[in-house]
C-alpha cells in the first residue's frame, strides 16, 4: 500500500488536523480503514487512536483510492467531535445493541368471556 498524503489543513476550532489522501494498492483490493489509519498513523508519526478515516473512495477502474482523515489534538476532542457512526466505521467504538420490538412490551389483558357462551 502506498500512501500519499494530498492536503493538510489545520482546524483548530474543531482541535483537529485535516488531510485529504490518496492510497495507490495496484496488487491488492482496496485497502480497509483500520490498515489505513496505522499507515497514516505511521507518515504522521501520532497515535492511531486520534486518527478517523471520514471517507474513502476507491476511483472506479484504477488501482487508487481517494479519501479524508482527521487527527485530532486529544482523544476528548475526538469523543465530542465526531459522529457516533463515523466512530463505529473506524473501529473505536462498539455498535449499541438494537432492542428487539414488542420484547419488553407489557402483554395485554385477558379478554373478557363472550356473552351467549
Amino acid at each position: 500500500m502506498d500512501l500519499k498524503i494530498v492536503e493538510e489543513r489545520p482546524n483548530p476550532l474543531l482541535k483537529r488536523t485535516e488531510y485529504r489522501f490518496e492510497v495507490g494498492h495496484a496488487t491488492a483490493a482496496t485497502p480497509k480503514r483500520d490498515e489505513v489509519r496505522a499507515e497514516l498513523a505511521k507518515a504522521l508519526n501520532q497515535p492511531k487512536d486520534r486518527i478517523v478515516i471520514e471517507r474513502i473512495h476507491a476511483k472506479f477502474g484504477t488501482p487508487k483510492s481517494f479519501g479524508e482523515a482527521h487527527l485530532y489534538q486529544s482523544k476528548a476532542a475526538l469523543e465530542a467531535t465526531v459522529r457516533e457512526h463515523i466512530l463505529v466505521r473506524n473501529g473505536i467504538k462498539e455498535k449499541a445493541a438494537k432492542a428487539v420490538p414488542g420484547a419488553a412490551a407489557p402483554e395485554p389483558p385477558a379478554a373478557p368471556p363472550a356473552k351467549g357462551a
